[in-house]
């Protein structure tokens, strides 16, 4: 087995590790809605970006010289908490106490950087600003750390989104990668019927960014696109095609799991799903 099969299979089971803090969390959640769905979609994605390509230190993770990682879709921060306790900047005991009364760990990131959470996010459109700002500032300070944004599809109805993009494009932020959860559904139901934002790619590559499609689930895939060597002076812009609720068969493509609730049924189910001892 070479080094990167070693990376590929590291980072495997660190996705099948993370769905089983997710339903952890959902269902200590109790009756709190865990946005379950847009969690799940992600979390090949963060693993493949916590577990093999970005530069970070968990004995000092407000090094100035990391790489940054900004979740613009807060409600997905199943995937994102779940990362973050897989590299060690979070117990599973902390994981647990997910949207209860006091918790640090609420339904859209706060940021706590000594948690490996940069920026806080709740309202749709911000993360890709943000990046923008913290990629030129990299720049200007001649620093060589990167900067991905994961931002929903539906995220794509915001106008912010749009005037991000053309200034990661204006400013030549080669340091900047945007992720696209291209889950092809949003709260008020699927793409197409609420806002279509099809021919994703096209668009970004009209704006002036290195646009590129992929399997957001097929991290060997994933792995080798991120490490490919892109085009000098244009930001990158990566469709991830996934499904929503990921993982398990009663959530996989069913809207209903935006904000549904995991009984103890379903948790003994999605358990069997994994093939969990």
């Amino acid at each position: 087995m070479d080094n990167n099969d070693k990376i590929i299979t590291k980072i495997t089971k660190m996705a099948k590790n993370m769905r089983k803090k997710i339903i952890d969390m959902s269902l200590e959640a109790g009756k709190l809605s865990s946005h379950f769905g847009g969690g799940l979609s992600i979390v090949d994605i963060t693993a493949t970006l916590y577990g093999g390509i970005m530069k970070y230190d968990i004995s000092n993770p407000e090094n100035p010289e990391r790489d940054r990682f900004i979740l613009s879709k807060g409600h997905g921060v199943l995937g994102y908490y779940s990362a973050l306790a897989e590299i060690g900047l979070m117990s599973d005991e902390n994981l647990l106490t997910f949207e209860k009364t006091d918790s640090d760990l609420v339904g859209h990131p706060v940021m706590n950087r000594k948690k490996g959470i940069e920026f806080s996010n709740g309202s749709l459109g911000m993360g890709l600003s943000l990046g923008v700002g913290v990629a030129f500032s990299g720049k200007k300070r001649q620093k060589d750390f990167k900067v991905f944004v994961l931002i929903g599809d539906g995220e794509c109805n915001e106008g912010a989104i749009w005037e991000a993009a053309m200034a990661g494009a204006q400013f030549k932020l080669d340091n900047l990668t945007t992720i696209i959860d291209y889950n092809k559904f949003q709260l008020g139901g699927s793409n197409s019927e609420v806002m279509d934002v099809s021919n994703l790619k096209e668009k970004w590559s009209s704006f002036g960014w290195d646009t590129y499609e992929t399997d957001g689930h097929n991290i060997k895939e994933m792995y080798d696109l991120f490490k490919l060597k892109k085009k000098s002076g244009k930001p990158v812009a990566i469709i991830a095609h996934t499904i929503k609720g990921k993982g398990f068969q009663f959530a996989e493509n069913n809207n209903d799991w935006h904000h549904a609730i995991l009984t103890k049924s379903q948790y003994k189910i999605a358990l069997d799903e994994l093939n969990w001892d």
